[in-house]
């Protein structure tokens, strides 16, 4: 599952959030026109204005904290942790030149082996952007040191100890200026919907099914957010659950008992059970099943009688396949 795929359900949620209910408003309204406002309750009217402008301050602060709050939660999260994290040395297994010739900075695709926080080797996919490309510090076969969140629960999870967190201001205004473009887009609708509709009957003309509630609602409830998750779910994709695995877990080899199709089909591709049974560090059997979409063409997967898995250690019930917590990467 790709990133392109997600990107198209989240621009498909959004039409159905904010246009699509303006197209099937201005429709229905043009076909019943013109309405009977007089017969309508004004104080039913107002209080959906009142509840439209609630929801539309709660969805634009949550958009304030997403653009703006979280850049800064991560600048601090990355001191905090650079100062308290457990540090790894990593060896640069390969180093992939992705650099923009249009921007001052060089930009490497790592892949890093190193301990994880149990003492398992694992390996990580890490892109960082370097400002000193002229030390050719990340050469395949040189080594690193990696601070690694003792209790990694948010990103970020690990970054490189010599790596400089500061925030590019215009960026920051930038994002400031959409967050502020917005609003006052949200705000010009309102008094736009005023002057067209209200034919001096005041806000009567707000029904429970106008666009300023229903696209409040809609990003309230977060329906881009939701069908991503969703997809998340769908697709076996729980970045936290699997980043934890990896750094707390310790890897095995599980017995493939069965892989049966779920029905479901994402993309094309189907879902498939894995049932496993492995035996941990305590020589503790565990019988477990893990969802997982499988490429059409990796349908001989289902029909190994081993597979790689890691689990974590303090609780052996959540497993994740060792390939797919390998293809895990990390934007630096």
């Amino acid at each position: 599952m790709g990133k392109g795929f997600f990107i198209f359900w989240k621009l498909f949620a959004l039409f159905y959030a904010i246009p699509f209910p303006m197209i099937l408003y201005y429709n229905i309204k043009s076909d019943s026109y013109p309405p009977d406002l007089a017969a309508r309750n004004p104080w039913v009217a107002i209080g959906l204005v009142v509840l439209s402008i609630i929801i539309w301050i709660i969805v634009l602060a949550g958009y304030y904290h997403k653009w703006v709050l979280q850049t800064l939660f991560i600048k601090r999260k990355i001191e905090q942790l650079k100062n308290n994290g457990v540090k790894r040395e990593a060896k640069i297994l390969t180093s992939v030149d992705k650099s923009n010739p249009k921007v001052s900075y060089s930009t490497y695709e790592l892949n890093l082996s190193f301990k994880n926080l149990v003492g398992a080797q694992i390996e990580e996919k890490l892109t960082v952007n370097d400002l000193r490309s002229y030390e050719r510090r990340f050469q395949e076969g040189k080594s690193v040191e990696l601070v690694i969140d003792q209790n990694p629960s948010d990103y970020p999870y690990i970054v490189l100890s010599s790596f400089e967190v500061s925030i590019k201001m215009k960026l920051f205004i930038m994002l400031h200026i959409a967050w502020i473009i917005v609003a006052a887009l949200i705000t010009g609708y309102y008094c736009f919907t005023y002057q067209t509709e209200s034919e001096g009957m005041g806000w009567r003309f707000m029904a429970f099914y106008h666009p300023l509630l229903v696209c409040a609602l809609l990003l309230l409830f977060g329906n881009i957010s939701i069908l991503g998750r969703l997809m998340s779910k769908f697709a076996n994709q729980n970045p936290k659950k699997d980043f934890l695995i990896k750094y707390k877990g310790l890897p095995a080899t599980a017995r493939l008992l069965k892989a049966t199709q779920t029905g479901t089909y994402i993309n094309e591709q189907p879902m498939v059970e894995f049932v496993l049974e492995f035996t941990d560090h305590q020589n503790q059997r565990h019988g477990v099943s893990i969802k997982k979409i499988v490429d059409l063409l990796d349908l001989d997967s289902t029909r190994q009688k081993e597979v790689a898995i890691f689990y974590l250690k303090e609780d052996p019930k959540q497993v994740a396949f060792a390939s797919d917590i390998n293809e895990l990467s990390i934007a630096i």
